[in-house]
């Protein structure tokens, strides 16, 4: 046979059985996927029917669970409205006792009622028996009763009143003696007592003439450049030199003392001494300005400030030195504002500064007060400081502790006896407007001002006075003085009351 054709048989015989093959593997396949379908059809089945019966038990105990509540809810309801029930009765019960309460008491009010007309009847028929046996309306004793009242009330108030002060004023004067006693034995500064004017010692007589100078033209030259006025006369070695202004008062003591060492006297050498003596006062002016600051402690002072305050060592108030005084004043408030638990250095800083107007109150229009407060504005101060200048002489209210302890300080500072001297025209015009205004009250016999304006006894009428008007007297005219008068120290005010009883023997 042909090998092709041996070959083309083979391939057809297998490509049949392959045929074959793949047929039977199809009915195979074919018939288990009609088998897995109908088992799965059958296990869907089963599902559902097992689903349906968990649903119905789920079903059937939910709703035994819901009757279970159901009954309980029922149960609490008719234990509620039981309770309800109850408490419906207790009510009606309270409520008919409430109206029975009532009856009660509308009978009691009506039996008050009654009672009241029988007592109002029974106490005008009273009233009608009194008056006529007293012979007074009802009016005219309530009047006396209330007159009575109002007298035996002011009584009771003033001795209320005496008391109390008794009382605050011990506490307060043991306090106030231990902190004031303890504060000025701390603080003893030596009080300069200055005037108008200075003499300088000269050598000889003949010194004198040299001073005046050719037709004058030396005293005229140096009187012109200082702006002091030179007093020579019959005094033996001495000229005089008058001027209010302290600083210029030393400029020309310092340069005619310069000019009687250095003996050479005429207009020009005049000039340069006088300038000579000026830069040395400035500068001496500067640095008690600044000594002062440092004894007191304050830093970062204004150099202009340091300056003016230095110029208060040339200024004199009632012969005492403003400067000195100034310090003493700083010292006082800041060891007052340390035993009151106050702000030290606000207290010190202001003390120190509080009489700087006086620097400039011989040049510039206004009190030393207006003129200090533009000072510390000017240079910067704060308004603590500011404040307390305005204050210490009650130009305004303090309102700060500092500022009312500034205040202190400074009263106790002047206030010092040998502190500080009165002119006899202050001081007679201080006597005379202590004495008017004790005059002004009515039933003042006589008053009198003594111990140099310290006390003033007041003699009243005894007739129109008693202890407690007396005494009252004393208060208010201790107060006029306080506001209407400014002294130092204390002023004491006796009231005495001369009581006379007179009988005759027959």
């Amino acid at each position: 046979m042909n090998l092709p054709l041996i070959l083309t048989i083979v391939l057809v015989v297998v490509l049949a059985a392959v045929i074959v093959i793949q047929q039977n593997k199809f009915k195979i396949i074919s018939q288990q996927t009609q088998k897995s379908q109908t088992d799965l059809s059958v296990r869907e089945q089963l599902l559902k029917k097992e689903a349906m019966i968990s649903a119905k038990e789920a079903l059937q105990a939910e709703q035994e669970k819901l009757n279970e509540e159901f009954r309980e809810r029922r149960q609490e309801i008719a234990r509620t409205e039981s309770k309800l029930a109850k408490r419906e009765d207790m009510l009606e019960d309270k409520m008919q006792e409430a109206t029975d309460k009532e009856l009660k008491l509308q009978n009691k009010l009506e039996e008050l009622f009654e009672k009241e007309d029988y007592l109002a009847e029974i106490v005008q028929k009273q009233t009608t028996e009194l008056e006529r046996i007293s012979g007074l309306s009802a009016e005219d004793a309530k009047k006396m009763i209330l007159e009575q009242l109002k007298h035996d009330l002011a009584q009771e108030q003033m001795q209320l009143i005496r008391e109390n002060e008794a009382k605050i004023k011990e506490d307060a004067l043991e306090k106030s003696k231990e902190i004031l006693t303890t504060t000025m034995q701390r603080c003893m500064i030596d009080q300069v007592v200055e005037s108008t004017v200075s003499v300088v010692a000269l050598p000889n007589d003949e010194m004198k003439g040299r001073i005046i100078g050719r037709e004058g033209r030396n005293i005229r030259t140096l009187e012109t450049l200082t702006g002091v006025d030179l007093i020579i006369d019959d005094t033996p070695e001495a000229v005089v030199l008058s001027s209010f202004d302290p600083v210029r008062r030393e400029i020309a003591k310092l340069a005619l003392e310069k000019l009687i060492t250095d003996g050479r006297i005429h207009p020009v050498r005049i000039e340069e001494m006088v300038e000579k003596a000026r830069e040395e006062i400035e500068k001496k002016i500067f640095e008690e300005g600044e000594n002062a600051t440092l004894d007191m402690g304050i830093m970062g002072l204004n150099k202009e400030l340091t300056k003016t305050l230095g110029r208060l060592y040339y200024r004199t108030s009632y012969g005492q030195n403003v400067l000195k005084h100034s310090l003493e004043v700083g010292h006082i408030a800041g060891m007052l504002a340390s035993e009151l638990g106050a702000n030290v250095y606000i207290a010190k800083r202001a003390g120190l500064l509080h009489d700087i107007g006086k620097a400039v109150d011989q040049t510039q229009e206004g009190t030393h007060i207006q003129l200090g407060v533009d000072l510390a504005r000017r240079f910067g101060e704060k308004a603590e400081i500011i404040h307390a200048i305005e204050a210490h002489h009650d130009d305004v209210t303090a309102n700060t502790i500092e500022a009312v302890l500034v205040k202190l300080a400074d009263a106790i500072s002047a206030g010092r006896p040998g502190a500080r001297r009165d002119t006899l025209e202050i001081y007679i015009k201080r006597l005379q407007k202590i004495e008017e205004i004790v005059n002004s009250y009515e039933g003042i016999k006589q008053s009198f001002a003594v111990q140099a304006g310290r006390e003033v006894r007041v003699i009243v009428q005894s007739e129109q006075f008693d202890d407690l008007a007396s005494q009252k007297l004393a208060r208010d005219v201790a107060k006029r003085i306080e506001d209407e008068l400014e002294f130092p120290g204390q002023i004491r005010v006796t009231v005495v009351r001369e009581f006379r009883t007179t009988e005759i023997a027959k």
